[in-house]
């Protein structure tokens, strides 16, 4: 049976514009648990339901519950599949096994990012992408004007975003609230590898990843068995800590971490090498975007994605300007008060030349320069 997420359009007025709201399967769970709601990428979510705070260090030292039904799922099957998305992503698909997901880039043709997205390979002549929440209309838009320039009528590009749900299971005792649920052991799966195995005699496919830097499992089915899933979880998983979390804690943890969010700290006018992405690009493949990239990797580029810290009291935000010496030279993305790590952070992009860690910039925040310092990233890592 194929379910479908109910994706009824609630509406908002601002102003004089009706803006249509999208919900997840699991808006009825959100409100029953007192969550508050934001609008984010058309779609109505949770921000937190006790405090950002609690469910980000919750998620650091037990588990989150993360509803992620609002992102994108692009299936490509066919003969053709590996050659269109050799020509699509910036990473190059040879050598991936059936069972295992990467992260990739899709560049346009000036090597601006698309969309930073994994692409699972589930079967023979079958991938997966799945996309960011803002992003997936534009990626498919994207995806079916190069089938068609490119002339590739030997592959079947199917937009699944409306049928499956998922749901992100994150945190160091995530695998101990799973695996009684799971016939299939989620030991023997490894980092970036997944298994398709049943919940409660529901079929899933379960990776080993996520968004948090945690251990953890992004756990997808169809969108009309996912609240089946969460309530499962949420009643076993209480006494090892797990609490649902929402986008505020999936924010701040990501950052900790340093992992880019797109809109923020990457979107078309940034490149990978620019961004923290050079390391998945391949320019011994040809794919869209490689001449532009090979003409900045001989160039240079013009400004670099940095990590930072506050110095000074204060919490920098996105669009902050950043000084030297009184003189504007970047902006930050993002940026927090981060929990685990009990100190103000972001990410910046500024010149190349400011780049190394310790170099030392100002923030203006309320009109005043505040010192901060470069440092290496990741801010945060799990212990191992």
């Amino acid at each position: 049976m194929v379910c479908t997420k109910p994706t009824t359009s609630a509406s908002t007025t601002q102003g004089d514009t009706v803006k249509p709201v999208k919900k997840t399967p699991l808006h009825e769970r959100h409100l029953a648990l007192g969550a508050t709601m934001i609008d984010f990428a058309g779609w109505t979510m949770p921000v937190y339901y006790t405090g950002i705070i609690e469910e980000h260090k919750r998620t650091r030292e037990g588990a989150g519950l993360f509803d992620i039904c609002h992102m994108g799922e692009i299936d490509i099957t066919g003969p053709g599949a590996f050659d269109f998305l050799q020509l699509i992503l910036s990473r190059n698909l040879e050598g991936q096994q059936i069972g295992q997901l990467k992260l990739s880039v899709m560049t346009n043709e000036r090597g601006g990012i698309l969309d930073d997205l994994t692409f699972y390979l589930l079967g023979d002549q079958h991938y997966r992408l799945v996309t960011n929440a803002g992003s997936r209309e534009k990626d498919l838009t994207w995806i079916l004007k190069v089938k068609k320039e490119y002339g590739f009528t030997n592959i079947s590009v199917t937009d699944r975003s409306n049928t499956i749900g998922k749901i992100d299971l994150q945190g160091p005792k995530a695998a101990a609230i799973l695996q009684p649920h799971v016939p299939a052991d989620l030991s023997t799966v490894k980092f970036y590898h997944f298994v398709f195995s049943n919940i409660a005699g529901i079929e899933t496919l379960i990776s080993r990843s996520g968004y948090t830097g945690e251990d953890g499992f992004e756990i997808y089915t169809e969108a009309g068995h996912v609240t089946v899933i969460w309530d499962l979880l949420l009643k076993t998983g209480t006494d090892h800590g797990l609490l649902p979390a929402g986008l505020g804690a999936r924010d701040t943890l990501r950052l900790e971490c340093g992992m880019m969010l797109y809109g923020s700290d990457i979107d078309e006018g940034s490149t990978p090498f620019e961004a923290l992405y050079g390391w998945v690009v391949d320019l011994n493949k040809p794919f869209i975007g490689r001449d532009a990239l090979q003409r900045q990797q001989v160039e240079g580029i013009g400004k670099k994605l940095i990590g930072f810290e506050m110095v000074d009291k204060g919490i920098a935000r996105h669009g902050y300007r950043v000084l030297k010496e009184g003189q504007d030279v970047g902006v930050v993305t993002s940026g927090t008060f981060t929990p685990t790590l009990n100190r103000a952070i972001g990410l910046a992009y500024v010149p190349p030349s400011m780049k190394e860690p310790g170099t030392e910039i100002d923030i203006e925040i309320r009109n005043r320069p505040t010192r901060a310092q470069v440092v290496r990233l990741p801010f945060y890592r799990r212990p191992t």
